[in-house]
């Protein structure tokens, strides 16, 4: 992957670039210095965005209740702690 740093005032003289060069890896633009925004090509944003499922929709989704899934009972002791 390749990394590009641009220069706030070198993507407003040069966006072509910067738009060619994102589809190699990302392109950080750094205002005063200081990395401030990232520019991706739609593939790698897409990508990194993945999948967004609500807890609902997770727990909803079709095939779900086919896989078998028995959970052992869990055996919690406790113990009254000596403060002698």
């Amino acid at each position: 992957m390749n990394i590009t740093t641009f220069t706030s005032r070198e993507i407003n003289q040069d966006i072509a670039r910067a738009k060619k060069l994102s589809k190699l890896g990302p392109v950080f633009i750094t205002t005063r210095g200081k990395p401030a925004h990232v520019l991706l090509c739609i593939e790698d944003y897409r990508r990194l965005g993945g999948n967004h499922y609500t807890l609902i929709e997770s727990l909803s989704m079709p095939g779900l209740a086919d896989i078998a899934f028995e959970p052992t009972k869990a055996k919690v002791q406790s113990s009254v702690p000596d403060l002698s």
